[in-house]
């Protein structure tokens, strides 16, 4: 059975049709939905989104902060950022990462650490996510 499904970002509307099932990361950890879930709001944390579509095919993403919202069986995933596995540049990500390990080894206010310390979680997440579509 499907419900129907919405990933929008910041730059618009990335997906809008049927799917079977989701699972994704939010602040109180990971959370599955199928058709028919009760109505439900959730902030999103940094993680992965594991999504099974109509035909059978899933397909993983890399999602950033946001709300998660199911209202009337319309799912929707409103996050900060949102890239599919396969279109993550991985030596960007890589990239990412090792500047925001520079900057936890430098002495930083309290906003710049916790600014290195979430584009490290991001960073990390994108690489895991790539290397998870490629199974």
């Amino acid at each position: 059975m499907d419900f129907q499904l919405q990933i929008v970002t910041p730059d618009g509307l990335l997906y809008d049709g049927p799917a079977q099932r989701l699972i994704t990361r939010t602040t109180e950890g990971d959370v599955g939905i199928l058709a028919r879930h009760s109505d439900y709001v959730a902030p999103l944390d940094i993680g992965e989104t594991k999504i099974k579509f109509s035909d059978g095919t899933t397909r993983v993403g890399s999602s950033a902060r946001g709300l998660l919202s199911v209202t009337g069986g319309v799912v929707r995933l409103v996050a900060s950022t949102f890239e599919w596995a396969d279109e993550i540049d991985v030596n960007r990500a890589q990239r990412a990462l090792e500047k925001a390990k520079e900057k936890l080894a430098r002495k930083n206010s309290d906003y710049e650490l916790r600014m290195a310390e979430y584009k490290l979680k991001r960073a990390l997440n994108r690489i895991n996510v790539y290397n998870e579509g490629r199974k």
